[in-house]
């Protein structure tokens, strides 16, 4: 599939197009997560455990995936489980060991909220060819990993 014609654009276009949809994605997010009675980080963090599929994360794991000390985790873990969308349990290989498992039916209520905007998504991506694709996902893979320098640069220095 040959690509499409795009319209030029220029990294400041492109940095403000990315600043909108940060800002919708925040917005969004906050809306979701009060729809399902949850904080954004707690619903960050149930994306997390989620997404970790058959192989259950440790709080640990959570707390370096979510960019969250170990403490933040344990009351967003408390605060997941009295919701009903995760528990912690005993790692069968080592039982000192706790993994968070999602609740079965938290899927089905996050999957309901999500999944009409991920099919819109992937007819967006449709439009690219595959090389645009891989392109679009290494810039995202490579501004997530700035954005976590920055963030750690923040939280080092103090910086407001």
């Amino acid at each position: 599939m040959e690509g499409k014609p795009r319209p030029a654009a220029s990294p400041a276009q492109a940095l403000t197009a990315m600043d909108q949809l940060i800002a919708l994605s925040l917005v969004s997010q906050q809306d979701i997560a009060q729809r399902l009675g949850l904080g954004v980080t707690d619903l960050t963090c149930l994306g997390h455990i989620l997404g970790a599929g058959e192989q259950p994360i440790t709080a640990g794991d959570l707390a370096d995936r979510a960019n969250l000390t170990s403490g933040a985790v344990t009351g967003v873990l408390n605060r997941l489980e009295r919701a009903g969308y995760a528990h912690r349990a005993a790692d069968p290989a080592d039982r000192r060991r706790v993994r968070i498992v999602a609740d079965e039916s938290a899927a089905a209520r996050l999957y309901a909220v999500y999944e009409p905007f991920y099919l819109r998504m992937n007819e967006l991506f449709a439009d690219y060819t595959s090389d645009e694709v891989a392109v679009l996902a290494d810039w995202f893979t490579r501004a997530t990993a700035l954005m976590g320098t920055r963030l750690d640069e923040l939280r080092t220095t103090g910086q407001a």
